[in-house]
């Protein structure tokens, strides 16, 4: 597969998964700040554009930060790079150098959910409504292609991406509810974000504690947006991207970054973990971004690695 296509692929990957993960991130603080009058809204949205990768220090902020500056930063801003328009028009993009192998309806899928924002449709929307209205696209193109491509390398590269993506933004998840840590209302609200409510429900029987929620999203092996399930699935990809498989280690960067990543999740304590849980999700995120260089390097010739502004750059 040509080098252009496979890094299309993958970013179309990660840049639909990004849109939808970020919808759901805004959806958990909006609905905190509207629920909660004692939360205050300057240090919860600065504390959120940080967890996104927004620092003071790259780029100026007001005094008092407020929830339609950060919609305009993370929803609506297209000249920002973490927004959900930007990572859409990233994915179009990615699509549109990849068209040649792109099935017709993959390609409609993609390109129809971008048409809403020149068209001015996505900026008129306003919340809740634009956080649902993301992630029903993002469900919609993600089922076109499972149902459309072919599993050979294209596929491979599309799916390694939506996981690692998936693990990096589900540990933004984790770390915008600790911001809030000692209710348990941002996690149970957080659960319903990642659509895991009821699956954690029935997995620990109807007992929701804020310990028992992160073990969920950080540890479960069986559910598709815990951060272990996806790494699971992106060491996968890579071992089906590989013709050789060596006796001893790992030839492929990637992999080792990111088995070594998992296999410390699941071998630490969770008490150990949760003392102090944005730390150890920064150390995540910075785990993708190393990742994502060296799938860069090894497979995308000659290309620099895009990434998230701030923590994964």
């Amino acid at each position: 597969m040509l080098s252009r296509i496979a890094e299309s692929m993958f970013w179309i990957g990660r840049y639909v998964e990004r849109a939808e993960d970020t919808a759901r991130i805004l959806d958990v603080q909006t609905q905190l700040l509207l629920e909660d009058a004692t939360i205050d809204e300057d240090t919860t949205c600065r504390g959120l554009l940080s967890i996104m990768g927004i620092e003071p220090d790259d780029e100026p902020l007001p005094d008092h930060v407020d929830v339609s500056f950060v919609l305009d930063r993370l929803c609506y801003g297209t000249g920002h790079p973490t927004s959900i328009a930007a990572a859409l028009a990233g994915a179009r993009e990615s699509a549109r150098r990849a068209r040649e192998t792109l099935s017709v309806p993959m390609w409609e899928a993609i390109n129809t959910t971008y048409r809403a924002i020149p068209s001015g449709h996505f900026h008129a929307m306003r919340t809740p409504g634009v956080f649902q209205w993301v992630r029903e696209r993002a469900a919609f193109v993600n089922g076109t292609a499972d149902a459309t491509m072919t599993r050979d390398e294209g596929w491979h590269f599309l799916m390694l991406g939506r996981c690692v993506e998936r693990a990096d933004m589900t540990s933004r998840l984790l770390a915008t509810a600790s911001l809030s840590a000692g209710s348990d209302a941002p996690w149970t609200t957080t659960l319903r974000a990642c659509g895991a409510h009821e699956a954690f429900l029935r997995t620990y029987r109807g007992l929701e504690t804020e310990r028992g929620a992160a073990e969920f999203l950080m540890l479960d092996r069986l559910f598709p947006r815990s951060v272990v399930f996806s790494l699971n699935r992106a060491e996968q990809c890579l071992v089906n991207l590989e013709a050789s498989d060596p006796r001893a280690g790992f030839q492929n960067e990637a992999q080792r970054l990111l088995g070594r990543m998992r296999a410390e999740l699941e071998y630490r304590s969770l008490s150990e973990l949760m003392t102090d849980l944005p730390t150890e999700m920064e150390r995540l995120q910075r785990t993708c971004a190393l990742a994502t260089e060296a799938v860069t390097r090894r497979y995308f010739a000659g290309a620099e690695a895009m990434s998230w502004t701030g923590v994964t750059h």
